[in-house]
């Protein structure tokens, strides 16, 4: 059984769901999405870990900032540390897809304390991404650079079809299909891109990424993230397609598993099975 609930931190109201028993793991969406994306892993997650999904700041039923700092994955990966400490959780598992993976990858790297293991999910470090980005990585991942200029041109051109805007987002990065989305969970998505302020919230993630994750990421090259992680991949993914996606991660992460799942940038939803069987297998193993 899932309990919804909302937590308040210093300046942000992050709402969230527990479910399950055993050892505490946190699960964080991506861009468009939700906390609901998680829905069809959970009952099988949850038989074996506390599951704690939440809204990532600026998404789905989280406070939406206004300022384009408080979107910083820094500021975002805080919140998450402050979600479970109040939950009575100092240390936990984290698995996080896209800009979920990216929160978690800071938070490896702001509170190693915290993080017991590491599961990102269809990313390569922010750095790498913004400091190589090719003619080819740029035409696949073009909303990085369209969402990321001035307010309020991005907020005006997608306020005015948001369902088209988000939707081709969904089926542009890789191998997917509006079917391979459960019907109930695009009605969770829909609802929550439809809001005037989580358009520009969702514009100040993109923002805060150039001007300043970019910053910290580069800053904190040398170095690691120390616990056990895994990266996993879409095989038909946009990435996987253009990059070496584990290559890119074995600078940065001191002990690394890998796996490519079925599907394209939103594996999770197209193979939840496989994508669930990867993370309690590598889970499992600690």
């Amino acid at each position: 059984m899932i309990d919804t609930r909302s937590f308040t931190t210093h300046t942000q109201v992050i709402a969230y769901e527990v479910a399950g028993n055993g050892p505490p793991l946190l699960l964080l969406h991506g861009f468009p999405q939700t906390r609901a994306m998680w829905r069809p892993l959970i009952p099988a997650l949850a038989q074996a870990f506390t599951i704690v999904a939440a809204d990532l700041r600026g998404y789905g039923e989280s406070s939406k900032p206004v300022d384009m700092a408080d979107m910083s994955f820094r500021h975002m990966a805080q919140d998450m540390v402050l979600l479970m400490e109040s939950l009575g959780h100092s240390r936990f598992h984290v698995a996080g897809h896209d800009r979920g993976a990216r929160t978690a990858h800071r938070m490896a790297l702001d509170h190693p304390e915290a993080v017991h293991s590491l599961c990102v999910m269809d990313i390569v470090p922010t750095e790498h991404l913004l400091t190589r980005m090719t003619t080819d990585i740029a035409k696949a991942y073009y909303h990085w650079l369209f969402l990321a200029q001035p307010a309020p041109f991005p907020e005006t051109m997608i306020g005015h079809d948001p369902d088209a805007f988000f939707e081709r987002c969904l089926l542009g990065f890789g191998k997917a299909s509006l079917e391979d989305f459960d019907p109930e969970l695009l009605a969770d998505y829909r609802a929550a891109w439809r809001d005037p302020d989580c358009i520009r919230a969702m514009c100040h993630d993109y923002r805060a990424a150039i001007e300043i994750d970019w910053v910290h990421d580069t800053q904190d090259l040398p170095r690691k993230v120390t616990c056990p992680s895994l990266v996993l991949y879409g095989k038909d993914g946009a990435m996987a397609k253009l990059l070496d996606v584990p290559a890119t991660w074995q600078d940065r992460l001191v002990s690394m598993e890998h796996a490519a799942i079925d599907g394209g940038h939103f594996f999770p939803d197209q193979s939840p099975k496989a994508t669930t069987d990867a993370v309690l297998s590598f889970l499992s193993a600690l």
